[in-house]
């Protein structure tokens, strides 16, 4: 007699049943869209003598390996960990973190997004909740990862400083300026903060470094997208430093798991319980208490 098949526990390590009775797609761990030419050499070759011969490459920067038989899929995963591959997750847990390039190669980068989601994901990757949950990591206001669309999205940005005495009054960074936050005055720049949304733009165009930059965050929280779309809500100023992001994404994680009902997203969460005890939370999280 066959063994019945845990298709649930199987689940929990990224093995996704198909339409096809006795194949499942597996799931791989990929951090920040990234993954070195060994890790892809072995995937390849996985697909190949296990799967057949292709390799699906999710909207969340995933890779999922169709037609792996159930009764390999221990020898796959064995053969995928001498590559340094490791497998992803399905469920009601933390997802894989996704992540643009960053500053460590786009010109627009405004954070190293890739070493953030590489620490995100030693925090919370599957970490078990109600639902699923995920983080977008994004390096700029260019938002190239549409953070709001993750129950937290984290953005980029940088408060400016205006060095009056270095500028040279070539209006560059007034025309860089996407928010028209920027206009010259008899001959000096004067900043809207108002309409500033910390792109940083002008910071890069100055040729003579007349704007300071600090890089920060800018956090949202409770986006979706699916059946039902909604752009998570930034309700905290730009985070200028590890310490208090990290604290503000504890404060997150932590009032989904207490809070919400099985099955029901954060969104959902938010708008079942109320939004002010939650901000009030982030608001300590932020300040450090």
């Amino acid at each position: 007699m066959a063994q019945k098949v845990d298709y649930a526990a199987l689940k929990k390590g990224g093995y996704m049943r198909q339409k096809q009775k006795g194949y499942g797609s597996l799931r791989l761990a990929v951090i920040g869209g990234n993954l070195t030419a060994e890790n892809i050499k072995k995937v390849a070759e996985v697909a190949e003598k296990y799967g057949r011969g292709y390799v699906h490459m999710t909207s969340r920067q995933g890779i999922e390996i169709p037609f792996i038989k159930v009764e390999e899929l221990a020898e796959v995963k064995e053969e995928l960990a001498k590559g340094g591959v490791g497998t992803g997750v399905c469920g009601p847990r933390v997802r894989t973190i996704t992540a643009c390039q960053g500053s460590e190669v786009c010109p627009s980068g405004c954070v190293d997004t890739y070493t953030l989601a590489k620490e995100l994901d030693a925090r919370y990757f599957g970490r078990e909740l109600p639902h699923k949950f995920k983080f977008g990591v994004t390096g700029c206001q260019n938002n190239c990862l549409k953070a709001e669309e993750n129950d937290v999205g984290i953005k980029g940005g940088m408060n400016i400083a205006y060095k009056e005495d270095d500028c040279i009054s070539c209006g560059v960074c007034v025309k860089a300026c996407r928010q028209e936050a920027l206009k010259m005055v008899d001959g000096k720049v004067e900043l809207d903060a108002e309409k500033c949304n910390h792109c940083g733009r002008c910071v890069k165009s100055c040729p003579v470094d007349a704007w300071e930059g600090t890089p920060g965050y800018i956090v949202s929280f409770g986006g979706t997208f699916g059946n039902n779309i909604y752009k998570g809500e930034e309700l905290l100023p730009l985070i200028s430093d590890k310490e208090t992001l990290f604290r503000v994404t504890d404060a997150a994680i932590t009032f989904f798991e207490k809070n919400a009902n099985p099955s029901e997203r954060f969104r959902k969460t938010l708008q079942r319980v109320g939004e002010e005890d939650f901000r009030k939370q982030l608001k300590e999280a932020y300040e450090g208490q």
